[in-house]
């Protein structure tokens, strides 16, 4: 179910009207694959479309519908998409009305999550060292984009005073679902703000259906694995916990902005490793972690074809491929 909340060079000014100060980046997740999705994306389009170039819930994609989230509070010029070289023509046709668009990191293979959030990571910090970061998939539904995106900046604030900090945005749960990642609270750090912000005690990726029943009772929140960090804390829990992918990734520097990017890039990615972000880095760095809820605004992940149905029945929007399913 939707997860229900309780009632380019770094700028040299702030954004007008934004309320984000200068060193705050989005980093858009949009290399995935949708291999869950990929029947659903089928039947709609006669092609196998990865589900972020797909509008599944309206008349825009997702990945449009995250990139207009995004640009509530941080402008494209501090926007980066990450996907792949494979999908070009699906994100040329996505920007092709933005002048200027965000940035766009295009990996020449897939090597998981980590590898997509860490080459942000080293990309940003090349051009802004005092970077703080929000990394976002591009598959969500959020139901009120304002109120989603005050809580991300919170977040950014929050580390103002907690810089080593990883901060996640944890949503209610309704169910004890073991297709999220569960986060389990401990004690609130001072100085949250007018959210709270907790300590992890523990991250669990998928936990096995009895687990995720405790958790459930537990009070944990599920992991909408939109979370924020410092791109050097970024850097650094990548050098910590994936070494070799972090050595190919930390030899971009020197070809950032020059001829042989793309160059330096297929070699850095030819023999990477391949992790998950949240398995390689987030499960064995709870010490760091720290948490927010996700308060006021409902919130699903549209990783499979029975949440992508079930949040059309609940905005009341029948598309014509909605009835072909029978």
């Amino acid at each position: 179910m939707i997860g229900r909340g309780r009632p380019a060079p770094p700028l040299a000014a702030q954004t007008q009207g934004s309320g984000v100060e200068t060193h705050a980046w989005a980093v858009v997740l949009a290399g995935g694959k949708g291999v869950r999705l990929k029947g659903l994306t089928r039947h709609v389009y006669g092609e196998d479309r990865p589900k972020q170039y797909a509008a599944l819930t309206g008349g825009k994609s997702l990945l449009r519908q995250t990139l207009e989230r995004v640009s509530v509070r941080i402008p494209s010029g501090r926007t980066v998409v990450v996907t792949m070289a494979a999908q070009g023509s699906y994100l040329a046709r996505e920007l092709r009305h933005e002048s200027p668009g965000p940035h766009v990191l295009q990996q020449p293979e897939d090597r998981g999550t980590a590898a997509a959030v860490l080459l942000a990571a080293h990309w940003i910090r090349a051009r802004d060292p005092e970077a703080r970061l929000v990394v976002l998939p591009s598959d969500h539904f959020v139901a009120d984009d304002t109120i989603f995106m005050e809580h991300v900046v919170e977040v950014l604030n929050v580390l103002e005073g907690q810089p080593e900090r990883i901060i996640l945005l944890g949503a209610e749960p309704n169910e004890p679902e073991t297709d999220y990642g569960w986060i389990e609270l401990g004690a609130t750090l001072p100085g949250s703000g007018r959210h709270s912000v907790y300590r992890v005690l523990r991250f669990q990726e998928k936990p096995a259906q009895a687990i995720a029943n405790e958790l459930f009772r537990s009070g944990a929140l599920w992991n909408t694995s939109v979370f924020a960090g410092r791109a050097a804390t970024l850097v650094d829990a990548g050098r910590a916990y994936l070494p070799s992918l972090h050595e190919r990734l930390a030899r971009l520097a020197t070809f950032l902005g020059t001829e042989h990017e793309q160059w330096a890039l297929r070699q850095a990615y030819e023999l990477a490793p391949r992790a998950n972000f949240s398995r390689a880095v987030l499960e064995r760095y709870p010490q760091t972690l720290a948490v927010m809820r996700l308060s006021a605004v409902a919130w699903r992940d549209l990783g499979t074809p029975r949440r992508v149905i079930r949040t059309l029945d609940e905005l009341g929007i029948r598309p014509d491929w909605l009835a072909a399913l029978g």
